[in-house]
């Protein structure tokens, strides 16, 4: 990743460098998860799932994000 177009964001307690300009959605794919399966908390106020695309990962932003795994 170039450094001049990254980010700095906590991702579950763990700082990570993201390429700037990546949304909700565009995060969770980067970390190969499953929107449709994730809760997200941003800056502590989860965003609504139909929201994911329209909702910009930022500098300084701090995620928590729940997965859900299906089993029996």
């Amino acid at each position: 990743m170039d450094a001049s177009t990254d980010i700095t964001v906590r991702v579950n307690g763990r700082e990570r460098r993201i390429p700037r300009g990546l949304n909700v959605e565009g995060l969770l794919r980067s970390l190969g998860l499953h929107p449709a399966l994730v809760v997200v908390e941003r800056n502590r106020e989860i965003v609504p799932r139909g929201e994911y695309a329209a909702t910009p990962v930022e500098e300084g932003d701090v995620l928590e994000l729940v997965h859900f795994v299906g089993g029996g």
